[in-house]
């Protein structure tokens, strides 16, 4: 009998980009947020022996080198688990569009085959699996709003915000995300190049850190004070965080939930609004703007369509809106249709949203 599961998609409420690190990947300092777009899983464990993928979309590699397919790999192996595994990837995100759909697959994955086998993996071991796999995986075993560390593997749970509008674009543009992390070491005044593609499928997703192999004088890789910027960066958060904890204290933040006005503003907005509206970001822009001025133009009607903050997700090409009302969503994706890219309204999820949904 197979389970039937949700795999919701991410976006990078903000992207800084370090330096090249000795491993072949770049540092990373990343806000994740889970929003309610979603594939369908569904596994089942029959007689036999191998890992099986099935999805009507070709883009879907149907191969080991599918997010499914390894995690499920190395799933079976910590379980000590027999059968054979069959995938059924019902798509309805982009691939490759930095919504993180091949991690959230894999995630989905895992956590259905655990309950086909009645099994479970301990969480510290799944935590290891998932960022063997690729860097955005063990964000999906967490949800809600989540910091990531490291090459973006590490991951620490934020405040649960509550659930916010957006309207997420997903135009048919395939970024390649190894050559935006190389613009950026140029950009930079570094040398980064990508691997061969072997190694590539190797590494992980491709909404994660790609490792890259330096080329030219190393040090001009960290000329440009790399640790300032994720300093910045976490100074940043750091005050939202305290803003948070002095809004619980004084009881702001409970009248911004409710809709009740805060003192000294004219409505009331979320802690999410908040948080995008510290400078965090997203470093890729920076390169992938000047590669697809389309993607810009995308930004720009987001904004004027009334996003409170519009922002590639990832490395791209998807980008998205937030905005204070779900009325407001609605106009930007209408007007982003009506302009030729395919555009939904959609909501943000909370972490107790995200797991629960998952099963529904």
């Amino acid at each position: 009998m197979p389970v039937t599961v949700r795999s919701f998609a991410k976006i990078n409420l903000g992207l800084c980009i370090g330096a090249l690190r000795a491993d072949g990947f770049h540092d990373l300092r990343t806000v994740y947020q889970t929003i309610a777009l979603h594939d369908i899983i569904r596994v089942e464990v029959k007689r036999g022996t191998g890992i099986e993928i099935r999805c009507d979309d070709p883009s879907v590699p149907k191969d080991a080198s599918n997010t499914c397919y390894r995690i499920v790999e190395r799933a079976m192996a910590a379980l000590k688990a027999r059968g054979h595994v069959v995938i059924e990837i019902e798509k309805r995100l982009p691939v490759q569009g930095g919504l993180g759909g091949a991690s959230g697959n894999a995630v989905a994955t895992l956590l259905a085959l655990e309950t086909v086998l009645k099994k479970e993996v301990p969480v510290p071991e799944k935590l290891r699996l998932a960022a063997e796999v690729g860097s955005d995986l063990p964000f999906f075993l967490i949800g809600g709003t989540v910091l990531g560390v490291g090459r973006g593997e590490e991951v620490y749970p934020l405040p649960d915000l509550p659930s916010a509008p957006c309207v997420i674009v997903t135009p048919e543009i395939k970024v390649s995300t190894p050559k935006a992390f190389a613009d950026w070491d140029l950009l930079m005044g570094g040398a980064g190049a990508a691997r061969d593609s072997a190694e590539l499928r190797l590494a992980g997703t491709a909404e994660g850190g790609r490792p890259h192999t330096a080329r030219g004088d190393a040090q001009k890789l960290t000329a440009f004070s790399p640790s300032d910027r994720m300093l910045k960066f976490g100074r940043a958060l750091g005050a939202w965080l305290s803003g948070q904890q002095e809004g619980l204290r004084k009881g702001r933040i409970g009248k911004a939930l409710s809709g009740v006005p805060a003192s000294g503003r004219g409505r009331a907005e979320s802690p999410l609004l908040d948080l995008v509206r510290t400078g965090i970001g997203n470093d890729f822009e920076q390169v992938v703007f000047s590669q697809y001025p389309e993607l810009c133009e995308v930004k720009r009607v987001l904004i004027r369509a009334g996003a409170v903050y519009a922002s590639l997700s990832g490395s791209g090409s998807a980008l998205f809106g937030l905005s204070s009302d779900r009325a407001r969503t609605e106009k930007a994706a209408a007007e982003l249709r009506r302009s030729g890219f395919p555009a939904q309204a959609t909501v943000t999820l909370t972490r107790q949203q995200y797991w629960r949904r998952i099963w529904d």
